[in-house]
């Protein structure tokens, strides 16, 4: 079900601990340039095997919608999968965003730290578009 070109488990937790570690500025795609830098700050996220989890199959899930279009199935059956798809990914987002917000922010606002929030309220912006 998986390609060659997703992370495994332990590859996305070692990328996710190094961007944290290096705390410099990256960029995820052309949409999110500029748009996200991590800080470095102590903190664990209670979610990240749930989320890894959620994502694992999000990726079965569209990847059997690709199937689906490849094979020429009912456009209206597509249509209906790729809304779950996007269901599921928005309650992928509210997970991620209730861990952000738990820890990162609480972080933040105990050490004064008004970049991450601004981070934050930039990254909702482009996840509301």
């Amino acid at each position: 079900m998986y390609t060659e070109n997703f992370f495994n488990e332990k590859e996305l937790r070692r990328h996710h601990d190094h961007e944290h570690d290096t705390a410099v500025a990256h960029s995820h795609d052309d949409a999110l340039a500029g748009a996200h830098v991590h800080h470095t700050h102590a903190h664990t996220h209670t979610n990240s095997k749930a989320v890894l989890n959620r994502l694992s199959k999000l990726i079965g899930h569209l990847n059997a919608v690709k199937h689906m279009v490849e094979d020429g199935r009912d456009c209206s059956e597509v249509l209906i999968q790729l809304a779950a798809v996007r269901s599921a990914i928005n309650a992928t987002c509210k997970i991620i965003l209730k861990d952000h917000i738990d820890h990162c922010i609480v972080d933040a606002v105990e050490t004064g730290d008004t970049e991450t929030i601004e981070e934050l309220n930039r990254a909702i912006e482009i996840l509301m578009k």
